[in-house]
């Protein structure tokens, strides 16, 4: 690849190794080139990554044997795994040991794994503020993750724990406005008045090429980041603000979130119950202008929500 060294990013063609993906396309000084990894290499994100200049190879985290050719000669990796495919803690686990393994047996220099805090450390198993899900988790896609971290390290792999947060653009999908009954838009969130900690994910990208081109000097560092800490009412009236139509934040308790009962409303009450009880520790991990220092063009979440507003249908 024109002797750049090769990144290789799993989730290609989904947010976060999207992102980064993006990133190094984008920067073309900055002496990598991007291997894409994907299960459906005909798909037209994986298209669009190969029309920019990615090398587009198909792999399965499920087939173990798919990786090692997926990351030969490759310099970094960026390691991501998606919980919500499935949402068992269980088959992320398999999936991130797996990558560790093929990592190391790789003899890849860098990699970065996207991990999360173990939110037990805060609310304890035996603490009945939430309940413990598949077993032995309070957020299963948060304790996962971070159980999984010394995999990486098992395997001898020079890895940098980047640990994101909640992605604004949730805000286009399933965490997004919703009608009322009165026909006013709103944010229904069981947050309180405590701040949500969220990101662009572009940015996530962003960071995470700084954090190759920094290269040992990140090896074996956690780096937490987000965008903005935000209380979700602020988020609703910068939202009213910049699509121009009425959108406000209605609380709900913990419980009565996870009474929702869609797919996965256990799962998303714990954590934002986690956001909010245990926001001190969350955002004081975040630190904005240490983010800020090694991505200078972070954005705050009215810049991200300005920059996707065609992108929301709120008539």
């Amino acid at each position: 690849m024109d002797g750049k060294q090769i990144i290789t990013v799993f989730g290609a063609t989904g947010h976060q190794g999207g992102a980064v993906a993006r990133a190094v396309l984008e920067d073309e000084d900055s002496g990598f080139a991007v291997r894409a990894v994907t299960r459906r290499p005909d798909s037209d994100r994986a298209r669009e990554l190969e029309r920019r200049g990615a090398e587009v190879v198909r792999a399965d985290m499920d087939d173990e044997a798919s990786l090692h050719p997926a990351l030969e000669g490759a310099y970094g990796a960026f390691l991501v795994t998606n919980f919500w495919e499935d949402m068992s803690a269980a088959h992320e686990q398999a999936q991130a040991q797996a990558l560790a393994r093929a990592a190391g047996h790789a003899g890849v220099q860098h990699a970065i794994w996207s991990t999360l805090e173990d939110t037990r450390a805060c609310i304890p198993l035996d603490d009945d503020r939430m309940p413990t899900l598949q077993g032995s988790y309070k957020v299963p896609h948060f304790d996962a993750k971070a159980e999984a971290d010394h995999f990486f390290t098992d395997a001898g792999v020079p890895t940098t724990f980047l640990r994101a947060t909640f992605y604004w653009e949730n805000l286009l999908s399933m965490f997004g406005p919703q009608r009322a009954e009165d026909g006013t838009f709103e944010l229904v969130y069981p947050m309180g008045d405590s701040r949500l900690s969220g990101i662009a994910v572009d940015d996530i990208g962003k960071t995470a090429l700084a954090v190759f081109k920094g290269g040992t000097d990140f090896i074996a560092a956690t780096i937490s980041i987000a965008g903005e800490h935000l209380p979700v009412a602020d988020m609703a009236a910068a939202m009213t603000d910049v699509l121009g139509q009425p959108v406000r934040y209605r609380p709900l308790t913990p419980d009565a979130f996870r009474a929702l009962g869609f797919p996965g409303a256990d799962e998303a009450g714990n954590m934002f119950q986690y956001y909010a009880d245990c926001e001190h520790a969350f955002t004081a991990a975040r630190d904005l202008d240490a983010v800020r220092a090694l991505h200078p063009g972070l954005q705050d979440f009215r810049t991200w929500l300005t920059a996707h507003r065609d992108e929301f249908h709120l008539a």
